[in-house]
């Protein structure tokens, strides 16, 4: 087994605490950020940044749907880690100021892979279609700030 990593960043013409704002709400903004590839979306506890208790399905290939439960936690300021009670996946969410009225939004993902063959090709292909899926989100967010 291997770890797998994605990461897709962006600039998004929005201050900081904007931005960090509509990433941390759970509740409204969210569910308006996710492309067809989410499906079941549904906050279980709080709503707001840490604490929050959160399910969705991701159809991240024709052929591969994660059914997620994240728990969110926030361990430093600018920063939301979201922890999968089904799998080994964490998406760390770090929103940076990045000049005048910006912030960079990095959006980090890391579970472990399976092994062998099969591990090779996860960890070769998946970070690419993750990335695919995050960088939709990211223009989403942008959008919305």
């Amino acid at each position: 087994m291997g770890q797998v990593y994605a990461v897709t960043e962006r600039v998004v013409d929005a201050s900081p605490e904007q931005v960090f704002d509509a990433v941390a709400d759970y509740e409204k903004v969210r569910p308006t950020l996710l492309p067809q590839q989410y499906s079941e979306y549904q906050v279980r506890e709080g709503g707001q940044g840490a604490g929050t208790v959160v399910h969705w399905k991701l159809q991240a290939t024709e052929k591969r749907v994660r059914d997620c439960l994240f728990t969110v936690t926030e361990p430093s300021p600018g920063r939301l880690v979201e922890t999968d009670g089904n799998s080994s996946m964490v998406i760390t969410w770090t929103v940076t100021p990045a000049g005048e009225g910006k912030s960079k939004v990095v959006v980090e993902t890391t579970w472990q892979g399976a092994g062998g063959i099969g591990g090779f090709f996860e960890r070769t292909f998946a970070p690419k279609g993750l990335n695919r899926i995050h960088d939709e989100v990211l223009n989403r967010l942008a959008a919305a700030v």
